[in-house]
């Protein structure tokens, strides 16, 4: 067993914020899945929200924020998300975040859905410029311990809390105990068959949350990126919000500008309506994707922007300065997750959650481009201060001598390997861009079948199994609440339901097996010490 004062889980944005805002007298494990750089937040390419310029208001970036989550944002936490920004834009320049600068100033530029510019940004690769600072920061603190490759397990739990998790780290297994445990652990795109997440967004966090009874929220609620690269052989890599935001346009295998049919705002339009969209071409031609075309935009910006997407391209044989760009919709982000409260406490007592894995209310039923790292931000600082203020003890409680598991069998690594496989293809057919009942049902019926043939196996002996039984939960729990959510609102359409309904401005809630409704409302959890 080790003891420490806290222990993160995952190393993207979030887990590599909390732990430096944590107290610098507090001895952290900071545990992540491979090494200490690979993240969704790594990949993230358009940039930080945040009201810098005299033309914006935090009311401008609270309405924009509660327009595009149609109407099951939660105001108080989009509050709290806008009015703070500013203060953590100043702390990670101090850290050295190198954001990109025009006559001396934070230059910003302009994403769908946003009503001003307010996006900072290091040319096209932001999400690897504010890694490389944190991470800077993290490697040069003694109180930090990293953990790599390390695979969370399970979650401590004794006397109804949260007293730490069990970790593989390289084949040593043991329990790591702490009064404080941290979920950052991302999101679950690979439970998609297109997804711009990295392999290791197995939605581990989400999966084991749910194991131990703990509420989970808006589970349906899927952001499908409009424009991920769809070429043979390429990973499916994302071409920035910005490109659009910049003066890219969209066209059809005809040539044809599309955007202005579906939507006043055009390219400019929010991203389900976008992936939507494009989606609707795709079906209606038989096409594999539609085309962005950077042209537009100019050769100098495109080299000052992005340079990234530029180099990319030309690695699969696209010049964006002569052509356009073949691209379709992608799994990016999951807006439902581990419900918390302003301060990032779930219902289980000890356990507090942050980034893509929680579900704090700032991005109702659509995320609006570029609020997901400053969501990080945010909520790792509300949750070190909560810590802080808490009277939690530092030490973590004596030895707990958890039963040993049930005698299970060895793992059919053919039977994991076909449920891999086959699983993405499933998601992406019965719960991706476009959904309907049948479809779904049979998703579950399929999806429940492989959750009873891994019920028996060890899953926690190798990676690939821990995965597919994660993916197997996360899968099934997306499904339940799609199924469940007879509407369609923002990046859930049903298409038997094809209309928003009144009624539904509701949230789905998921809590020790049982998925119900909850009305709209910050979750009020008790602060607890001990």
């Amino acid at each position: 067993m080790k003891a420490y004062d806290a222990i993160v889980i995952g190393s993207g944005a979030a887990g590599l914020y909390t732990a430096l805002k944590l107290p610098r007298e507090w001895r952290i494990a900071l545990l992540t899945k491979e090494n200490l750089t690979l993240s969704s937040s790594q990949w993230a390419q358009g940039g930080i929200a945040a009201v810098v310029e005299p033309d914006d208001s935090f009311r401008l970036h609270y309405e924009d924020t509660l327009a595009a989550g149609a109407g099951l944002c939660e105001p108080e936490a989009v509050r709290v998300l806008v009015e703070e920004a500013p203060e953590r834009i100043r702390e990670l320049i101090a850290l050295g975040v190198e954001f990109d600068r025009y006559q001396g100033r934070l230059a910003v530029t302009l994403e769908a859905a946003h009503s001003r510019r307010r996006i900072l940004h290091a040319a096209d690769a932001t999400g690897r410029e504010l890694v490389r600072a944190l991470v800077e920061e993290v490697r040069d603190l003694g109180n930090i311990r990293v953990v790599e490759e390390a695979l969370a397990i399970d979650l401590a739990l004794d006397g109804g809390r949260c007293r730490g998790v069990l970790v593989d780290a390289l084949g040593v297994r043991e329990w790591y105990m702490s009064p404080v445990t941290v979920l950052a652990t991302g999101g679950a795109g690979q439970v998609f068959a297109y997804t711009t997440n990295p392999a290791v967004a197995t939605g581990d966090g989400i999966a084991m949350a749910a194991r131990a009874g703990v509420a989970l929220r808006d589970l349906e609620f899927v952001q499908f990126h409009p424009t991920a690269l769809a070429i043979d052989g390429a990973p499916r890599f994302l071409i920035s919000e910005a490109v659009r935001g910049e003066g890219g346009q969209l066209v059809n295998l005809a040539g044809e500008r599309f955007m202005g049919r579906y939507h006043p705002q055009g390219e400019l339009a929010p991203r389900d309506v976008v992936a939507r969209a494009i989606f609707d071409q795709m079906q209606s031609s038989g096409a594999t994707h539609v085309l962005i075309d950077l042209r537009p935009i100019g050769e100098a910006t495109i080299e000052q922007r992005f340079p990234n997407i530029a180099h990319v391209c030309r690695k699969f044989g696209v010049d964006v300065f002569s052509e356009a760009v073949p691209v379709a919709p992608a799994a990016h982000y999951w807006m439902g997750g581990v419900l918390t409260d302003l301060d990032g406490r779930t219902s289980l007592p000890g356990l507090f959650a942050v980034g893509e894995v929680a579900s704090t209310g700032v991005h109702g039923a659509n995320r609006l481009a570029s609020n997901s790292l400053l969501e990080c931000l945010v909520f790792a600082h509300r949750i070190a201060e909560a810590v802080r203020s808490s009277g939690i003890s530092r030490t973590a409680a004596g030895i707990i001598h958890f039963p040993p598991a049930a005698a299970q069998s060895p793992v059919n690594f053919e039977l994991v390997q076909r449920i891999r496989n086959e699983m993405p293809w499933l998601v992406w057919r019965t719960c991706g861009i476009i959904r309907e009942a049948d479809g779904l049902r049979r998703g579950l019926e399929q999806l429940q079948m492989w959750k009873q043939q891994l019920s028996g196996v060890d899953a926690t002996t190798e990676r690939a199994t821990l995965e597919v039984r994660n993916l197997v939960i996360a899968a099934e729990l997306l499904l339940k609440s799609a199924l469940l959510r007879t509407e369609s609102r923002g990046g859930h359409y049903r298409s038997d339901h094809p209309a928003p309904d009144p009624a539904w401005q509701v949230h789905t809630e998921i809590a020790e097996g049982r998925l119900f409704q909850t009305p709209l409302a910050v979750a009020k959890i008790r602060p607890t010490s001990g």
